[in-house]
């Protein structure tokens, strides 16, 4: 992917990433300076990572912890400012600690500079997965 792609391509090409299990492809999709926000994340769970190393050490345990199998629904919306995406979307799994369904809509604010995300603000609801994988996404207990 270069700069000129659109950041929705770039977008739908992470999202490939992540079904394929290759997190150190995902994570190449940052910007060195990127900042990933979580505004809903519960206590104990980070609410900031700033760069890309950051998001690295974040996303690195996800596939341990849901494996996820479709997208079934995405919607992206561009916006009037530059390289900026509003997502909605549906990803659907299981948890790999309990074999539960895993079901999550969101809904992510990404900003794209270079043909690289430079801010995601990804709105998940923290009560959809509240008891399961305590030791991901930086959980304390």
């Amino acid at each position: 992917m270069t700069a000129r792609t659109a950041p929705e391509d770039l977008y739908r090409q992470g999202l490939r990433l992540l079904l394929d299990k290759d997190i150190p492809g995902r994570v190449d999709l940052w910007d060195e300076n990127g900042v990933f926000e979580f505004p809903f994340a519960p206590e104990g769970r980070p609410r900031r990572l700033e760069g890309k190393d950051a998001v690295a050490a974040y996303m690195r345990g996800y596939p341990d912890h849901i494996d996820l199998h479709d997208f079934p629904y995405v919607e992206i919306h561009r916006t009037d400012a530059p390289g900026m995406i509003v997502v909605e979307m549906r990803g659907v799994g299981r948890v790999v600690e309990t074999g539960a369904p895993f079901d999550m809509s969101y809904i992510a604010v990404v900003t794209f500079e270079g043909g690289l995300i430079v801010r995601y603000r990804d709105y998940w609801n923290p009560l959809a997965v509240a008891g399961f994988a305590e030791g991901f996404a930086g959980s304390g207990r």
